[in-house]
């Protein structure tokens, strides 16, 4: 244990990146680095980082925030929940604890949207405390190194690699510990190809000398993706345009859209115009469709959605939905809307 602690605490001093939240303790920068990362890129993850430290600096700041306007920064990062839990968390933390971070690791863990590895992350960096973060990058580290088979989706396997893992950051400090071990998977033990070769640990990892690097970690469950079919209707007379604010509990919750009708299947354009639903926003003798495109797909982790861009030019206004909002075309990125419709509008301004 010794000399795994010594030698990637080493490496970390030799090699660990200049990254903002590196440079603080302060929990709310701790917290909202780690929120921001989950299931996203540190590339991709720095500038929403800085956007958000530099629009609220406080957490107050965050919490006195609209949801809109934390959505719309939030546009790309994807995972919505992630944005709407962090402003619940905000407003939370300064009602309840007059906007202080609460130093107790239990406390941490209460709050909504930290699970067992960012409370680690927040209480290990911010308050010293003894708590080891296990993400992704620690598990694959611990399973190489040990020659753990034990998949990391199991009750069993947490609490083998939960064990190994408390052993480690005793008589540590647990803030360095925790980042050292998840940087040194990051960037030496990558799940693909790494450079064992240079590699501190190369003389005692399992993995190295049974030549298993693709083997470990081993995970049970593969994530089974649904083909969703969205056809979106984008309409336009003049100067304006009409979006509808995705309410219902499902994914991207409280973005707005184009109005859209979801079909089972890559429904043709005959049959989606004979759909009765779509009277109430397009009246085929008072519209004309402009284009077709074809169908794209936007991945996300447990679903596939397919959707094409149908655009529509209204020969006159019509009585829209309730649910539709009139927007002037200029004002249109003023809006949050999900990635694949952000990529649409930015290829078309």
């Amino acid at each position: 244990m010794d000399v795994f602690n010594s030698r990637i605490h080493k490496w970390y001093s030799l090699f660990k990146r200049d990254l903002p939240w590196r440079n603080t303790r302060d929990p709310y920068f701790i917290w909202l680095s780690e929120i921001i990362l989950q299931q996203t890129r540190i590339d991709q993850g720095l500038a929403y980082y800085q956007k958000f430290t530099e629009t609220f600096p406080t957490i107050t700041d965050l919490a006195n925030a609209s949801e809109d306007q934390i959505l719309k920064l939030w546009q790309g990062l994807g995972y919505y929940s992630r944005a709407r839990n962090l402003h619940f968390t905000a407003r939370h933390i300064t009602e309840h604890y007059n906007g202080v971070f609460p130093r107790q690791h239990h406390l941490i863990l209460s709050l909504k949207g930290v699970g067992e590895y960012t409370a680690a992350a927040i209480a290990s960096i911010s308050f010293n405390l003894v708590y080891p973060a296990i993400d992704g990058n620690v598990f694959r580290v611990l399973s190489r190194f040990f020659g753990i088979s034990e998949p990391i989706d199991t009750g069993t396997g947490k609490k083998i690699f939960t064990a190994i893992a408390n052993e480690l950051i005793q008589g540590t400090d647990p803030g360095m510990h925790n980042q050292a071990l998840m940087e040194f998977g990051a960037l030496q033990c990558t799940p693909q190809k790494p450079d064992c070769l240079k590699c501190p640990l190369k003389d005692q990892c399992y993995a190295f000398s049974s030549n298993k690097i693709a083997e470990l970690p081993v995970k049970l469950k593969k994530t089974k993706q649904r083909d969703r079919y969205f056809n979106y209707f984008v309409l336009s007379h003049e100067n304006k345009t009409w979006l509808k604010k995705r309410t219902e509990k499902d994914i991207w919750k409280n973005l707005f859209e184009f109005p859209m009708i979801e079909t089972s299947d890559a429904t043709s354009i005959e049959k989606l115009l004979s759909m009765p639903e779509l009277i109430k926003f397009v009246d085929p003798d008072k519209a004309i469709i402009k284009s077709v495109e074809d169908w794209k797909v936007h991945l996300l982790t447990h679903q596939r959605i397919n959707y094409r861009i149908i655009q529509v030019n209204l020969l006159q206004e019509i009585t829209m939905p309730l649910d539709l909002i009139e927007v002037n075309k200029k004002d249109i990125f003023n809006f949050a809307v999900p990635k694949l419709l952000e990529t649409y509008l930015t290829g078309n301004s």
